[in-house]
């Protein structure tokens, strides 16, 4: 498929596991994506590697729990071709613990990272959509957003908060045609689950008999579901927090 050919794509958290994904499927339907991650190196390698495959990218770093590299960010792939069509906003930070563990910059970073990033690259990107027509926002929200796990209350709240910001972005600017959906995962095999796995004594075969499906999800899948949102084909959709989970309950 080729649902987004000649469109512009802009990834955050391009260089990690789910990023990764989504910047490979988007580019395999036809985007140039821009994979922009705080690690310089891990997006170098994705770009690269997209590009050897056949498709388009580049990889611009950008800490973006800050306001001026989120600004630049989009002024940057602007540039590229002058337009913006698709921004994924899936850059994420996981600080664990409950309040009393929690520290003053556990707090703080979850929130720079996981929303305020949002705030500032919607901010700078929607103008350009606005003009073009229309565009594509899709956020990585998170299944404990909706349903809080225990012990991430910093993780939590940051995503019920782009749960809320999404639909209230997507109220907002439905009427110039920017479509504003988040998707929520629940346990899906990156090295950041791989690292909290180790940390608690489990395995990845212990986390896979939780859920109903048979096995925790894999990174293309929520990839698969970002290219979907973000293509033509999700027309209508608009304010969408869609779950993605294997039926799983939060545990």
């Amino acid at each position: 498929m080729m649902r987004l050919e000649g469109r512009v794509a802009v990834v955050t958290g391009g260089g990690g596991g789910i990023g990764s994904a989504i910047s490979r499927r988007l580019a395999e339907e036809g985007a140039l994506v821009v994979v922009s991650d705080v690690n310089a190196d891990a997006g170098r390698t994705v770009a690269a590697e997209i590009v050897a495959a056949g498709g388009s990218a580049v990889a611009i770093a950008a800490d973006i729990s800050h306001k001026e590299p989120c600004f630049g960010l989009i002024a940057e792939t602007f540039a590229l071709k002058k337009r913006i069509d698709i921004l994924v906003n899936n850059a994420g930070i996981n600080r664990r613990g409950n309040l009393l563990s929690l520290t003053d910059d556990d707090w703080h970073a979850s929130f720079a990272v996981n929303l305020d990033s949002m705030f500032h690259l919607c901010r700078a990107a929607i103008p350009h959509m606005i003009e073009a027509g229309g565009g594509a926002i899709v956020n990585t929200a998170s299944q404990w957003g909706l349903y809080p796990a225990p012990n991430h209350i910093a993780y939590n709240t940051t995503k019920a908060a782009v749960a809320a910001f999404t639909q209230n972005l997507a109220r907002d600017y439905a009427p110039h045609k920017v479509r504003v959906n988040a998707v929520c995962p629940g346990e899906i095999h990156t090295p950041m689950l791989e690292a909290g796995v180790k940390r608690s004594g489990r395995t990845i075969a212990d986390l896979d008999k939780l859920v109903p499906f048979g096995r925790i999800g894999k990174p293309e899948e929520v990839a698969a579901l970002v290219a979907f949102l973000a293509s033509d084909e999700a027309a209508f959709m608009c304010g969408s927090l869609v779950e993605i989970t294997g039926a799983q309950a939060v545990a």
